[in-house]
């Protein structure tokens, strides 16, 4: 039947067999891991062993003293639990714009009481790293120092880095500052035995569009070489680039918008995962402050969360409330219909809504990223078990 030849058809698998490759290696997809819903950016010289159980400490004091609660009341308990037992998902000790500019000597000593004090901690996140300097030419050095430094440091009590180990490289502009530090961290591989990953932010307008026309965000992940786990879009950094006054710099200007759907194009299919950036309207002050930026907070992330960011910054401890009780009405908000959605494209019942099967797996993917942030649990699932949600 037909009259295409199976000469004709080995023809064009062999014309196409580049395509094939390349659509398999660039566009692997997710990795269906867990993603953390925020980064935390600590400076490296306010780190210290004890710090999460603080940051949960003062999160947990913030809502008993809290002027109104900043989401519905049967989310007090599971927000609770969550400050108790993870109020940090990932961790990044910062040694850019949160610690500034220092000695070396000074840089050398944060660097080392780092290493110790996160060696020492009781508790971990499930996720940490560092932020270093960027590869610009001003910091450069400095940046590999720091990396360098902390790397050996670690390993003289240590015999692996802590999983899910990521470094942040921030205002990155151009690919080749992107090919240059893939092969520091490759050298850093030989040396360590390890296999270094970092994330990219996004702070500076070459970043989105280049001089040549074309997105640089997309030639980035390519001039990671598959180490590049993340892009960051960094809110204020962006803003103050693109021009924008200090009072209209938010993660909802419509520059910001722009900045963020290239990325989110650029990622799409990679495996390389997104996250907006923070607010820093922080909840501190009267009780009136305190609610204003709660709400702006949650605002904000529920907004990031709608349109496929999800993951953001948070810098304040009395953001963590927000941060997952937004979070947590975002996915159980909408548990109930993508389950009903889902089981009837399962079962191929006719309900007036033609999902197809990409739809399907955006569906099941929304409800398995419920279950792995804690919004939602597994009894409320039915028969759609995590193992069943994470088939492709």
């Amino acid at each position: 039947m037909g009259r295409l030849d199976p000469e004709a058809l080995a023809e064009l698998d062999a014309r196409l067999a580049a395509v094939d490759t390349h659509l398999r290696t660039r566009y692997p997809g997710d990795h269906q891991s867990r993603q953390p819903v925020h980064t935390v950016y600590v400076p490296a010289d306010r780190f210290h062993a004890g710090l999460i159980p603080e940051w949960g400490a003062i999160a947990r004091r913030s809502l008993e003293t809290a002027p109104a609660l900043p989401y519905p009341q049967d989310l007090h308990a599971r927000v609770t639990a969550k400050l108790t037992d993870e109020p940090i998902e990932d961790l990044r000790i910062d040694f850019e714009d949160g610690y500034g500019i220092r000695a070396d000597d000074e840089e050398d000593a944060a660097v080392a009481a780092a290493a110790k004090a996160l060696r020492s901690a009781e508790v971990t996140p499930p996720f940490v790293g560092l932020r270093v300097k960027s590869m610009e030419a001003h910091t450069r050095r400095r940046s590999l120092r720091t990396l360098d430094a902390f790397l050996d440091l670690w390993f003289e009590g240590a015999s692996e880095l802590p999983g899910n180990f990521v470094v942040t490289l921030p205002k990155v502009s151009d690919p080749a500052q992107v090919e240059a530090f893939a092969t520091v961290c490759a050298r850093l591989d030989a040396a360590y035995g390890i296999a270094l990953r970092f994330e990219i932010q996004i702070e500076t307008p070459p970043a989105i569009l280049g001089a040549d026309g074309t997105a640089t965000v997309a030639r980035m992940i390519t001039a990671a070489d598959g180490r590049c786990t993340g892009l960051h879009y960094g809110t204020y950094d962006y803003s103050a680039a693109a021009g924008i006054g200090a009072a209209y710099q938010s993660m909802d200007h419509p520059a910001a918008d722009h900045a963020k759907a290239v990325m989110q194009v650029a990622a799409a299919g990679t495996g390389v995962r997104l996250s907006d950036g923070s607010t820093n309207i922080l909840p501190v002050g009267s009780d009136e402050q305190v609610a204003a930026a709660w709400a702006l907070h949650a605002r904000l992330v529920r907004r990031s969360l709608e349109r496929g960011f999800y993951q953001g910054w948070d810098l304040h401890a009395a953001q963590l409330p927000t941060r997952f009780a937004a979070t947590y009405a975002f996915f159980r908000d909408g548990a109930a219909a993508a389950r009903d959605r889902l089981a009837a494209y399962s079962d191929r019942r006719d309900t007036g809504i033609l999902d197809e099967p990409a739809t399907a797996r955006a569906l099941a993917g929304f409800l398995l990223r419920g279950l792995r942030c804690g919004a939602l649990d597994p009894d409320e699932m039915g028969d759609f078990t995590p193992e069943r949600l994470a088939v492709p």
